[in-house]
């Protein structure tokens, strides 16, 4: 097996990492191969068997031209400064350029215990890194920017938790893993230098646009803070809950970045939280904008030394710009909403747009009605068949209230196009909003079953069928019913989520 490697981060910035080794595993068994993201790394399939896969994958051989290392970052977790985290588990094995000229990361997750450590095993299990496979590919599939797994080998080791579990080692690829975490470790240090080098370098691979120009690092902090508007607007708009929002996950390529507890909300509550560790729900589902926000002001301070000689005029600089979130957040979300209910703008304003978004969202929450087939029942409403969205909701007046306004909306957007576009509206925004609207999501009932078939009785059934599901989220396919409906609100009430480490 080969990758072209590339290895910038190792070449450019020594320092900011230590060389270190896979641990050695003594039956490495492969579980689960990405073909198609192989493909795009410019990895043939084809060319070896599951067993040469597995020895690459696992760290027991290395692909050639890799050069292991453990990267270093701190982050503030759950509020708290953690001065030094870093890859405890996890080896960055170097960097491919992929067919659409893309920079991507390789790295493992679980090769055992690196100097960062702090006292880990440094080891995985099946069932989290499978999770990683299953909400990966659902996201990557919703078109929503994240990181992704390449492989998944089991060790032939135990992990001791919470019970003895079967071990194995995740392929993770990124854009980078630089994190915000990253410039926090060096501005605690005081090590302005070490900043500049790490911004250059990620503006160098990121924004290239921006190398060298005037004001180059506050432009670099208003990209970082636009991507990650973005990204957590479409979260959002399906329903995702990232579960541990620390700073060292927070990848500055606003990706998403390790599923650790993270979950997707079934009935309407902006306060859901599934995470075993958010006791006081930081993380919840309406909190993560703010989160993202308050992420995004601890990058800015990391900066400081940067933007200006001047501390008050940095600060200043800073403040402008980290002021900004609450608008482009705003419109990015007001994006998500529009395509979420088939409108265009073209008529309206903003607030109208908003606040009709606002009341359709207090249905749900009151009627405890489910997210994602709230949503895409609404598809069919716009298609003439209201019956199934009506399904959802035990008392239908909020809703026969909320309908009319939202249809007097679409109506007044069909009156602007042409006579020959009218006739064919209603069916185009039905269709419109069943590719935006999925009818699938990873639902959480759905991937525990898979993970315990997997981890408990060796079975892969349940999660290649899962996964092959989640691969066309907006599609309605029969084969694949069994994974639309929402789970028992027994079991919603009582799930809990965990990091996995």
């Amino acid at each position: 097996m080969s990758f072209t490697f590339d290895n910038s981060f190792a070449r450019e910035l020594p320092g900011f990492y230590v060389k270190w080794q896979p641990e050695q595993v003594p039956e490495p068994r492969l579980l689960y191969l990405n073909h198609g993201l192989a493909e795009e790394l410019r990895l043939d399939p084809r060319q070896h068997d599951a067993a040469t896969f597995a020895a690459m994958l696992s760290g027991n051989r290395f692909p050639e031209g890799a050069e292991p290392i453990a990267q270093v970052y701190a982050g503030h977790q759950f509020g708290h400064f953690s001065p030094q985290l870093g890859d405890g588990r996890a080896l960055l094995l170097g960097e491919v350029i992929d067919r659409h000229g893309q920079r991507r990361d390789i790295a493992f997750k679980g090769s055992g215990p690196t100097p960062i450590a702090r006292g880990g095993d440094g080891k995985a299990a099946v069932g989290p890194m499978l999770r990683e496979v299953l909400i990966g590919e659902a996201m990557h599939a919703l078109g929503i920017p994240t990181t992704r797994a390449l492989a998944v080998v089991t060790t032939g080791e135990s992990v001791h938790r919470e019970k003895i579990l079967p071990g194995a080692t995740l392929t993770r690829v990124a854009v980078s893993h630089i994190r915000v975490g990253s410039f926090e470790y060096h501005a605690a240090r005081g090590d302005r230098e070490r900043v500049r080098q790490l911004a250059d370098y990620a503006i160098a691979r990121h924004d290239p646009g921006l190398t060298g120009t005037k004001g180059c690092y506050l432009d670099f902090l208003c990209a970082v803070m636009e991507r990650q508007a973005a990204l957590v607007a479409q979260w959002m708009g399906v329903g995702f809950i990232h579960g541990v929002m620390n700073t060292d996950n927070m990848s500055i390529a606003g990706e998403t970045i390790d599923y650790g507890p993270c979950a997707f909300m079934e009935a309407y509550d902006p306060e859901t939280v599934f995470s075993s560790i958010d006791k006081l729900g930081r993380y919840a589902y309406q909190h993560q904008p703010g989160i993202a926000l308050w992420n995004l002001a601890r990058l800015a301070e990391s900066l400081l030394p940067l933007l200006a000689d001047d501390a008050e005029e940095a600060v200043a600089l800073a403040t402008d710009v980290i002021a900004g979130f609450h608008g482009s957040y705003r419109r990015h979300w007001l994006g998500v909403l529009r395509t979420k209910m088939g409108l265009n703008g073209r008529v309206g304003s903003d607030d109208d747009d908003i606040a009709l978004a606002e009341e359709w969202l207090a249905l749900l929450q009151n009627g405890n009605a489910d997210f994602t087939l709230a949503w895409r029942y609404l598809a069919h409403a716009a298609d003439g068949n209201p019956a199934p969205l009506r399904s959802l909701f035990a008392d239908h007046r909020a809703l026969d209230a909320w309908l009319p306004k939202w249809q007097a909306r679409c109506a007044a957007e069909d009156a602007c196009t042409t006579t020959d576009e009218s006739r064919s509206a209603a069916t185009a925004r039905a269709q419109s909003m069943r590719r935006v609207n999925p009818w699938l999501i990873p639902r959480n009932h759905c991937v525990e079953e898979a993970l315990s078939a997997a981890s408990d009785e060796n079975d892969l059934g349940p999660f290649e069928q899962l996964l092959a599901a989640l691969g066309t989220p907006y599609d309605e396919n029969v084969e694949f019913a069994r994974y639309a409906p929402p789970a028992p609100a027994s079991f919603t009430a009582a799930y809990c989520t965990f990091c996995g480490t």
